[in-house]
């Protein structure tokens, strides 16, 4: 069974995908709604048990075949992957719009970085590391070799539909891990797009039955307690809020599974005296609208040095003041829809108490009328320290900008969070930007930039962010687990 998404009605499948095979759910189905429109674009399989313990119970069965696999052909399998990924890119984004809501053009960023992944990690499978040396007691040597963990469950979020899954996706494939996806219910149509990319690559080259199934369902609960009580799955990778990943981590204790948690953000934005105003506004609209501000990395929190704040409202205000709400297949949209209504009043809700409070919305502030659930790019100033859209993550196209007199006030306010994912800096002083780099506590902080994620890099945050990486040559040891050998 398939659906017709978009403009150029893109064939979507809408079961599930049991390794290379689609299967139906006992469980029904479930609605995917597109967030511009409020209109139903499909319904799709809502697993049950049955069905991803049927999941679990293919990946149980593949790990030992797959592990043995070549490392040169997994790395043939990854890449042809990222073949037919980038081919279908236009594909991939029509899907991404339409139940996403963010403009083709970034929904097209998105592909082109997600299926990088891919290529990355075809890359790293040749190159796992080991090691062997001679024992300093002279009495044999040490042999180090770097085997894969098991099979891992990845849950996803609904705001990258494609790039969080590729990040987990591609490393556990190279590692030597099967895996099983469990998608948002707000966008399950990328990744089943993609379970069929991945099933005709994976039938060309012959690769196991159960390496990868998706199950989509609304029951997200039940199925990462019941496979985390199961001890043949060995890692749970997940990237969503704060308190799900705590839960998530409670749960792996019971089988000592691996983890790794890519939580929630509240990134700061500091801006120094000496900063480059035309570079700021710039990086500042990459860090803070990306995605309609729907990213764990976005710009949260503004805070400039008093002596060019003015000048910083007043160009922000302009800048952002001129992002076009809309569809994201319509000429001229900048900014799509929030992804629920309830994710749009939550915005709203933020916005409204920091208003009542005292703060001034520059621009933006209040709910548009429907349908869809847009909501407007929105600069509020003059925040009292007990607004709450200071301290909870936005994850909206809402900019706050505070002020400081010192860099180091401005750095101490900064790091006040509980959260450590992402962080910027701004300055033209080198030994600004080298302050700002050092002293920045974040898992991630770029310096003079808006844009960091890389899939060359590590991914991944300190404190209530979590903790594991994403990305770079550190990405794949996440799925892999170290085995020492002594040799006479």
């Amino acid at each position: 069974m398939s659906a017709n998404i978009g403009p150029r009605g893109v064939a979507v499948p809408t079961q599930l995908w049991l390794g290379t095979r689609q299967a139906s759910s006992n469980g029904g189905t479930f609605p995917v709604i597109n967030p511009a429109t409020e209109q139903m674009l499909a319904e799709v399989a809502d697993a049950t048990s049955a069905d991803w313990q049927h999941a679990l119970d293919l990946a149980d069965a593949a790990q030992t075949e797959w592990a043995s696999v070549p490392p040169r052909r997994k790395q043939e399998i990854l890449y042809e992957v990222f073949t037919q990924v980038t081919e279908r890119a236009q594909d991939f984004a029509d899907v991404m719009t339409a139940e996403m809501g963010k403009p083709v053009a970034e929904a097209l960023g998105e592909v082109a970085y997600g299926a990088e992944y891919f290529r990355w990690f075809a890359e790293e499978a040749v190159r796992i590391p080991g090691r062997m040396a001679a024992a300093p007691a002279g009495n044999g040597t040490i042999l180090v070799t770097r085997d894969p963990v098991g099979p891992v469950l990845a849950i996803t979020p609904w705001n990258f539909p494609l790039a969080m899954a590729t990040r987990k996706i591609a490393p556990a494939l190279a590692a030597g891990c099967p895996i099983i996806v469990k998608p948002a219910a707000e966008t399950p149509l990328t990744m089943l797009l993609l379970g069929e990319v991945i099933a005709n690559a994976f039938r060309k080259f012959g690769v196991p039955e159960g390496v990868v199934s998706i199950v989509t369902t609304t029951d997200a609960a039940g199925l990462s307690s019941e496979l985390m009580s199961d001890p043949r799955l060995r890692k749970i990778t997940f990237t969503g809020s704060t308190p799900v990943g705590r839960l998530l981590v409670k749960q792996s204790a019971e089988h000592l599974q691996r983890a790794s948690m890519e939580l929630g953000g509240n990134a700061p934005f500091v801006v120094a005296a000496d900063a480059d105003l035309d570079l700021v506004l710039g990086c500042a609209l990459q860090a803070k609208l990306r995605n309609g501000g729907q990213a764990c990395i976005a710009a949260n929190r503004f805070l400039v040095d008093e002596s060019i704040a003015e000048a910083f409202v007043e160009r922000l205000t302009e800048h952002m003041s001129g992002f076009t709400l809309g569809d994201g297949f319509d000429e001229g949209t900048k900014l799509g829809p929030v992804i629920t209504a309830t994710q749009r009043d939550r915005i709203a809700t933020l916005v409204e108490d920091a208003l009542a409070k005292g703060a001034t919305a520059t621009t933006g502030g209040s709910v548009p009328e429907g349908p869809g659930y847009f909501y407007p790019a929105t600069v509020l100033v003059n925040l009292p320290e007990n607004s709450a859209i200071l301290s909870e993550e936005i994850f909206g196209p809402v900019a706050t900008v505070t002020t400081f007199k010192t860099l180091e006030e401005g750095v101490e306010r900064a790091n006040a969070t509980p959260f450590g994912l992402a962080a910027y800096g701004f300055s033209e002083n080198v030994h600004t930007a080298q302050y700002l780099a050092q002293h920045l506590k974040a898992g991630m902080v770029g310096i003079n930039r808006g844009a960091i994620s890389d899939p060359a890099a590590p991914f991944g945050g300190i404190k209530a962010s979590g903790y594991g990486r994403e990305g770079g040559t550190e990405g794949i040891e996440e799925y892999l687990s170290p085995r020492y050998i002594a040799w006479t």
